[in-house]
């Protein structure tokens, strides 16, 4: 009896409070909170200018400004594009949702045609992100013509952590036995 009352207020807890984010199954409360949250934590950086490396509000690059904005809300990223896009689930972009990532391929000098940008969707086609030196955090187009052509792929980090719930859900259950 005293392993399932841990058991099961240490699964109320993680769920309540330190998985609120990752809640998340269709029409949910917590993923439609969690989500908007997310978005609006970025828009409170729109203006930021763009810096190398920059991973504060100083001065963000891409990847800096996404892991920032997450883990803002809890939830910890990889630092680079490349290492986000393969950590999170891919989902296609008729399913992304706000929150959910969006990748692109930029060409540069030194990098040949790999993922090399990231952004958070907001919905209606649109994303948030640090672009490039000289410009500031800013809401995008996807149907703009260059980020268009550069699109890679979208993942969400939220629909993955679902499966944590879930597992410390039949945690629980195993403890009650």
């Amino acid at each position: 009896m005293k392993k399932f009352t841990i058991a099961s207020g240490v699964l109320i807890y993680l769920v309540t409070v330190g998985f609120p984010s990752y809640c998340e199954e269709k029409g949910s409360a917590f993923a439609d909170h969690s989500r908007k949250r997310i978005i609006k934590t970025a828009k409170r950086y729109l203006g930021v200018r763009y810096r190398y490396g920059g991973t504060s509000p100083f001065g963000f690059d891409c990847s800096g400004f996404v892991m920032f904005v997450f883990k803002k809300n809890g939830i910890h990223l990889p630092r680079e594009a490349r290492g986000q896009y393969y950590k999170g689930k891919k989902i296609s972009i008729s399913k992304a949702q706000p929150g959910d990532l969006v990748f692109f391929r930029v060409r540069s000098r030194r990098r040949r045609r790999r993922i090399s940008h990231v952004g958070i969707y907001i919905g209606n086609h649109r994303f948030i992100h640090s672009p490039s030196r000289g410009k500031r955090v800013s809401i995008t187009s996807m149907n703009n013509s260059y980020w268009k052509r550069r699109y890679i792929g979208a993942v969400t980090f939220l629909k993955e952590m679902n499966h944590k719930v879930d597992n410390l859900k039949k945690f629980a259950l195993k403890s009650n036995n």
